[in-house]
């Protein structure tokens, strides 16, 4: 067979890079570009879904993926210095974006790029000749697996998109697009094992509990509550998961791949690696005594009135770095330039390095748990709502919540799952499906329009394809 063309019109000009395989997973060495009408003499199923994988340790996680995901809503600023526009993070803090803004063409690239890479990795699989039939199917899944989230970060951010399996231009209603995310992700519910089940050299890997802990969040996102809480009940029901005693523990060395975590990418972190390229550089902080960082992607003020609203000590010591700290490892931050910094973004390792060697936790089980309680509440099971809610809660040491009836822990479970995932990339995507954006971006000074609701298709795309719907007021 012959590797199929990724022709989106950004893409025109793209070839995949795939990455080889070694005895580790995702520990292996670059290889050259493979353009569409290569060979694939050299290449085998598990070569191609690495390469899937390798798509996360791209510079757009790095950067753009910051603008478009926390910048751009109330937990977070631009950061670094004033005259520093970081490109177009300056735009995005204010919503002054407009459809030529480089985060979103980035990112709309890096998605599709990635979904062709998955389609690719599926047809060459199933026309391989693999004579067990569960390795192969394990292969498809993962790739199923991941197509599906990147389809789901551009149908949350976007719309109405091209499935770029049928067309390349046509945009169907974001509704077709859920159905196909959703098969998916079925099939890899079917054919992907259990984390525990897979070996040491595998860590990483989808698992079937990712599948069903991205499919309740798909669920969510549609108010398609009865769904969302029978996956989200699967997940913690399986005994594959925990919640991480110590909150702060997630996010350093010794959380990563723990016992909450269901789906996060790897970045080797035993010692220096290949992980989102400069992911911690770009957000640690700027000048001081440590100096370790570009300073972007700073908390706000919203987001720090908030935890301390709620007393959560806990969860904002793990989230905020305070300029003059001293860091869990001994680093003194000093006299920065910024007042606080993310600190989910911190490598204790690092120490400014282009290349990082932090994990980006997607999915984790602490969600799960959240998902379950709004899924609960829709359905109109307050009790088992407030269970799992303070569930999450108690795990940092705050009270059960007060809250009582369904419009009132509607508005808890809301709010906790802005503490509980602050700075975890989903804040902005939460304020929009819940219809809290526009309130919430005017509390925070910034003048949300209606057409923020989606992001606008980018200008060189409809540029190059000028028959594709750009989204309404861009």
């Amino acid at each position: 067979m012959k590797f199929k063309n990724i022709n989106i019109a950004l893409l025109m000009a793209a070839g995949f890079m795939i990455t080889g395989c070694s005895k580790d997973f995702l520990d292996v060495p670059s290889r050259e570009i493979i353009e569409a009408g290569d060979s694939e003499e050299n290449f085998s199923p598990e070569v191609l879904v690495n390469g899937v994988y390798g798509m996360f340790t791209d510079w757009n996680y790095g950067f753009s993926f910051l603008g478009i995901t926390e910048i751009i809503s109330d937990n977070s600023d631009k950061g670094s210095s004033p005259t520093d526009t970081g490109g177009d993070k300056d735009i995005l803090d204010n919503l002054t974006f407009t459809s030529t803004a480089g985060s979103f063409a980035a990112l709309w690239e890096q998605w599709y790029k990635s979904i062709g890479r998955a389609t690719n990795s599926i047809q060459f699989t199933e026309e391989y000749g693999l004579t067990d039939e569960n390795l192969k199917n394990r292969y498809i899944a993962e790739a199923r697996f991941l197509r599906a989230l990147n389809y789901f970060w551009l149908v949350r951010g976007w719309g109405d998109i091209p499935i770029q399996e049928q067309d390349l231009i046509k945009r169907v209603p974001a509704s077709e697009v859920y159905d196909y995310i959703e098969a998916d992700l079925k099939f890899a519910i079917d054919n992907l094992p259990e984390k525990s089940k897979y070996a040491a050299k595998d860590l990483g890997r989808a698992t079937k509990g990712s599948a069903q802990g991205l499919l309740a969040k798909v669920h969510l996102y549609q108010g398609e509550w009865q769904q969302a809480y029978d996956m989200a009940q699967a997940v913690i029901s399986s005994g594959e998961y925990a919640l991480e005693p110590n909150y702060e523990k997630i996010w350093r060395l010794a959380g990563e791949n723990g016992s909450e975590s269901i789906f996060e990418v790897q970045a080797r972190g035993s010692s220096i690696a290949h992980g989102i390229q400069q992911y911690s550089q770009t957000q640690g902080p700027r000048g001081g005594a440590a100096g370790i960082g570009w300073g972007f992607n700073t908390p706000s003020k919203n987001l720090l009135d908030a935890f301390n609203s709620e007393n959560d000590a806990i969860r904002r010591d793990a989230t905020i770095i305070f300029r003059n700290e001293t860091m869990y490892d001994g680093r003194e931050i000093g006299n920065t330039e910024n007042e606080m910094y993310n600190e989910k973004a911190y490598s204790s390792a690092n120490g400014g390095a282009g290349d990082t060697d932090k994990n980006l936790r997607y999915l984790r089980l602490g969600e799960v748990y959240l998902i379950k309680a709004e899924a609960a509440n829709e359905l109109g099971n307050t009790a088992e709502a407030l269970t799992a809610l303070n569930a999450i809660r108690s795990r940092v040491k705050l009270p059960n919540s007060t809250a009582s009836g369904q419009a009132a822990i509607r508005q808890a479970i809301w709010k906790e799952r802005r503490l509980e995932l602050a700075m975890e990339h989903d804040r902005w995507f939460d304020l929009v499906r819940t219809k809290q954006a526009e309130a919430a971006m005017k509390a925070a000074g910034k003048p949300f329009q209606a057409k923020h609701y989606l992001f606008p298709i980018p200008d060189n795309q409809i540029i190059q394809t000028p028959d594709m719907i750009q989204n309404t007021g861009w």
